[in-house]
C-alpha cells in the first residue's frame, strides 16, 4: 500500500480557498495576509475512504420517509427553544459564536441538563478547560445533575469514541478550533482541522440522530472564526451578542434549516446563570426619559417577535469642516440617506451639524420599519423638541419622501399597547389594517413633512 505524501498548501483562514504559493492578498475573498502555509498529509484507511458498500444509504421516495413523534427536544429555556424554531432536531449540528466571556459556555451547560432522558446521559466536551475547571463552573451555576458528563479532550477520535460508549442524548464540543483529527498534520483551528472536525460531527450527528451543539471563537470583526464552509456545513447558527458591561444578552439566529432565520431570545446574565427575559421591550425602555428631545419609541419585528426599543438622536453644530455621522445599532448608510432626505424635502440645515444616532440597550436593528422613529428623533434633537412618551412610531422613508406601509401593523401596535402606548404614527396605506386596535390612535402619514408636524405638535 502506498503512503500519502505530504503537500504543501496556503490556505486561506477567512474562506477556505487554497494555492500553492503565498500571495498577499487571497485571489478568492480578497482578504489580506489571510493565506496561511498548511501541511497536509492523509494517511491510509482515513474518513474519506471508501466506504463499504452495504454502509452507502439507498435513494427512497420522501413520502416513504417515516417521521417520529419527537421531531423536537425541549430544553426548558423558552427563549432558546424560540430561536431554534421550537426546539432541537434530533440529529441536528448547532454552531453556537460570541465574543470571550459573552456566556456562550454558560448557555449551553444549562441546556445540556434538560436534553437527558432516562436511559440517556449527556456529554460536554471541554478542549479549553479540564474537568476539574467544568465541576467548579458548574457549582457556581447551581448544575449538579448527575447524568452531565464532561471530557476534558482535543482529539476528535477520542471524542468520538467516547460518544459512541456513552451514547449521550445530546452532545455539546467547546470549541471546534481546539479540536484536531490525527490524520491531519495541520494545526488546531486552521482550515483544514476545522473543516474535518465539522464534517466529521456531521456524519455523526446524521447517523446517530443526536443533536451536536459547537462552539466556535469569534475573529475581531464579529464573525466565526475559520473558513465560511464551517457555516454552511452546520444546520443552524447562532450568535450570542450583548455588552460584557450589561447584564442582557442576545440570542440571534442567523441560519436555521429548521426555523425563522431572524429570531432572537434576549436573557440576563446573573451570579448564577442565565435567566430568560419574558417581555424584552420592559428591559429595552426601562430608564427612559419623560421630556427628553430625540428620543423616539419604535417597533422592530425580530422574526415573530415584535419588540419596542428606544432610538435616541442627537444633532449639535459641528466644529469640523466635514459634520460627522455616527450610528450605533442601526446601519449608518442608512442614517446618511435619511438625513438627505431631510434635507431635501424638508430644508433642514443638517449639513452643518454633527448627528449622533443610538439604539438604547445594544440591540440592532436593520428593518426599515423605523426609519419614521429614526428622522423624528432627528428633527426633535434638531428643533430641541421632546416628543410625546406615548407615542409610537412607524415607516419606511423613501427618497422622495414617502412613508411605505410596513408589515404585520397590527402584532406591533398590540405590543405597544400592553406597554401603554396610546398613539401611533404609522403610514397611510396601513390604516386600513384594523388589527390590534384596542384603543390605540392611528395617525396616518404620506410623506416626511407630515411626520414633522406631528413632532412639532406633540409634548
Amino acid at each position: 500500500m502506498k503512503s500519502a505524501k505530504a503537500r504543501t498548501i496556503f490556505a486561506c483562514q477567512s474562506c477556505g480557498s487554497q494555492t500553492p504559493r503565498w500571495a498577499g492578498r487571497c485571489p478568492e475573498c480578497g482578504q489580506w495576509n489571510s493565506l496561511k502555509e498548511e501541511t497536509t498529509l492523509r494517511r491510509a484507511g482515513d474518513a474519506h475512504g471508501k466506504r463499504a458498500v452495504a454502509e452507502q444509504a439507498e435513494a427512497v421516495p420522501m413520502t416513504d420517509v417515516a417521521v417520529t413523534g419527537d421531531a423536537r427536544l425541549e430544553t426548558g429555556l423558552t427563549e432558546f427553544d424560540r430561536v431554534l424554531g421550537g426546539g432541537v432536531v434530533p440529529g441536528s449540528i448547532v454552531l453556537v459564536g460570541g465574543d470571550p466571556g459573552i456566556g456562550k459556555t454558560t448557555l449551553l451547560l444549562q441546556v445540556l441538563p434538560c436534553l437527558q432522558t432516562d436511559d440517556r446521559p449527556v456529554l460536554y466536551v471541554s478542549g479549553e478547560e479540564s474537568a476539574r475547571q467544568m465541576k467548579m463552573r458548574g457549582e457556581r451555576l447551581d448544575i449538579h445533575s448527575p447524568s452531565l458528563y464532561v471530557l476534558a479532550e482535543t482529539s476528535l477520535e477520542i471524542l468520538l469514541k467516547s460518544a459512541d460508549t456513552l451514547r449521550p442524548a445530546a452532545l455539546v464540543v467547546d470549541s471546534i478550533q481546539t479540536v484536531y483529527a490525527d490524520d491531519i498534520t495541520s494545526a488546531p483551528g486552521t482550515v483544514s482541522q476545522v473543516q474535518e472536525v465539522a464534517c466529521r460531527l456531521m456524519r455523526y450527528a446524521k447517523r446517530t440522530g443526536v443533536p451536536v451543539f459547537v462552539i466556535g471563537h469569534v475573529t475581531k470583526e464579529g464573525v466565526i472564526a475559520g473558513p465560511r464552509l464551517l457555516e454552511h456545513l452546520v444546520d443552524t447558527v447562532l450568535y450570542f451578542e450583548g455588552d460584557k458591561s450589561q447584564t442582557y444578552r442576545i440570542l440571534r439566529a442567523v441560519k436555521n434549516r429548521f426555523g425563522a432565520s431572524d429570531e432572537i431570545g434576549v436573557f440576563e446574565m446573573h451570579e448564577h446563570g442565565l435567566r430568560e427575559v419574558a417581555n424584552p421591550s420592559e428591559l429595552f425602555l426601562a430608564g427612559r426619559p419623560d421630556d427628553s428631545a430625540g428620543s423616539a419609541v419604535v417597533s422592530s419585528l425580530e422574526g415573530s417577535r415584535p419588540i419596542l426599543v428606544e432610538l435616541q438622536a442627537l444633532v449639535t453644530s459641528t466644529g469640523y469642516a466635514m459634520p460627522r455621522r455616527m450610528a450605533n445599532g442601526v446601519d449608518g448608510n442608512r442614517v446618511a440617506l435619511l438625513l438627505a432626505v431631510l434635507e431635501k424635502r424638508l430644508g433642514l440645515h443638517l449639513s452643518g451639524h454633527d448627528v449622533y444616532l443610538n439604539v438604547v440597550g445594544g440591540l440592532r436593528i436593520d428593518e426599515p420599519a423605523i426609519d419614521a422613529g429614526i428622522i423624528a428623533a432627528v428633527i426633535s434633537s434638531f428643533r430641541d423638541h421632546a416628543l410625546d412618551g406615548q407615542t409610537c412610531w412607524l415607516g419606511e422613508v423613501g427618497l422622495g419622501g414617502e412613508l411605505r406601509p410596513v408589515s404585520q401593523v397590527g402584532l406591533r401596535i398590540r405590543e405597544a399597547v400592553k406597554l401603554g402606548f396610546r398613539r401611533c404614527v404609522l403610514p397611510q396605506g396601513n390604516i386600513t389594517d384594523q388589527a390590534g386596535r384596542h384603543g390605540m390612535t392611528l395617525h396616518g402619514v404620506r410623506a416626511v413633512d407630515e411626520v414633522l408636524e406631528h413632532v412639532m405638535t406633540s409634548a
